[in-house]
């Protein structure tokens, strides 16, 4: 599969989802656009190490640098591996000198954690085929604008239907997933149809 070089081109406050941000990647070489929602924390550890901001204590993402770096082991890629429901996910590919491991992360924490190792940021096709946005000829302001837009806007198949839909098998898959990825808000909603189902 092969891997398409992404980079950081914006950060924007979720219009749709109160204390959220939209994390807009773009293709390397291409009019494509990755938006993706991401947590205030995650925002923030992202925008600081974009500033070159050193924060008074340590963040989470420098304190695995650090850790990284006392163990003599160092990040060699980030890959947006896998879009499921909406919810992308992410690889950490690390190297200790002698082989490589991959660590599964949200895409927001490895996205993190990759700028402060300076490495570079890969999704797939099929990625960018099913969430990716076509940028158009406008201004780059205009176009952050619409992307930031277009990321909060509802699939047309709605998450209430999605589980009205759902076997019984299915909703508990995706209630251990959303408990997994600590989407609390998604697993209450889950919960709920699945008590409404006893």
């Amino acid at each position: 599969m092969d891997k398409i070089k992404l980079e950081i081109l914006g950060l924007s406050p979720s219009q749709s989802q109160s204390g959220s941000f939209a994390l807009v990647l773009g293709e390397e070489y291409g009019n494509r656009r990755l938006p993706i929602i991401i947590g205030m924390f995650e925002a923030q550890a992202i925008a600081i190490e974009i500033e070159k901001i050193v924060p008074n204590r340590p963040m989470t993402h420098d304190l695995f640098k650090q850790f990284a770096e006392q163990f003599k082991f160092t990040v060699r890629e980030i890959m947006i591996s896998d879009l499921r429901e909406g919810i992308f996910f992410a690889k950490i590919v690390c190297f200790d000198g002698v082989r490589e491991s991959v660590i599964d992360a949200r895409p927001s924490d490895a996205i993190a954690i990759g700028i402060r190792f300076d490495v570079p940021i890969y999704t797939n096709e099929s990625i960018l085929s099913e969430a990716g946005i076509t940028a158009t000829g406008n201004d780059e302001e205009e176009e952050q604008e619409e992307l930031v837009r277009s990321s909060n806007k509802p699939s047309t198949r709605s998450f209430g239907d999605q589980l009205k839909n759902a076997s019984s098998e299915e909703l508990q898959r995706m209630l251990e997933e959303a408990l997994g990825n600590e989407e609390y808000e998604r697993a209450a909603k889950i919960r709920d149809e699945m008590s409404k189902r006893n």
